[in-house]
C-alpha cells in the first residue's frame, strides 16, 4: 500500500524511495529505468509482461507533472495481453493504485516521482 507520494519521493508500507520504481503487490523494484527518461517503451515494462500472475490492470504515474508520455501503441500492446492501462500523473496514479488494490484486483504501478 503507498502511504504517501511527493515530488521525488514515495512511501510504501513504512519505507521511503526516491528513485523512479515498478511496485508489485508482493515486492518494489527500486531503480525503474526506462529506454527514454519521459517516454515509455514496450521494453520498460518487461518485468510487468513477464510477471504472473498477469496484472489485470497497470497503472503508471507519468510524474508530478505528467510529462512521461504513454504512446497508444503502448496501451495496445497491454491490451492484448489484457492488462488495462491507466496513466496518470503520478499524485493521482497512486490514489488509483491504493483504490485498485484495495478493491483485490491484480495491480502493478510503475510510477515517475519526479517531472
Amino acid at each position: 500500500m503507498i502511504e504517501s507520494y511527493e515530488f521525488g519521493a514515495i512511501v510504501i508500507n513504512g519505507k521511503r524511495y526516491t528513485s523512479d520504481l515498478i511496485v508489485f503487490p508482493e515486492r518494489v523494484i527500486d531503480g525503474w529505468w526506462r529506454k527514454e527518461g519521459h517516454r515509455l517503451y514496450i521494453e520498460d515494462l518487461e518485468e510487468i509482461l513477464k510477471h504472473e500472475p498477469k496484472p489485470e490492470v497497470l497503472v503508471v504515474g507519468t510524474g508530478y507533472y505528467g510529462l512521461v508520455k504513454v504512446s497508444p501503441k503502448i496501451e495496445n500492446i497491454l491490451k492484448s495481453h489484457r492488462i488495462e492501462l491507466v496513466a496518470q500523473p503520478t499524485k493521482e496514479a497512486t490514489q488509483t493504485f491504493n483504490k485498485l488494490l484495495s478493491s483485490k484486483r491484480r495491480v502493478v504501478g510503475a510510477f515517475h516521482l519526479t517531472c
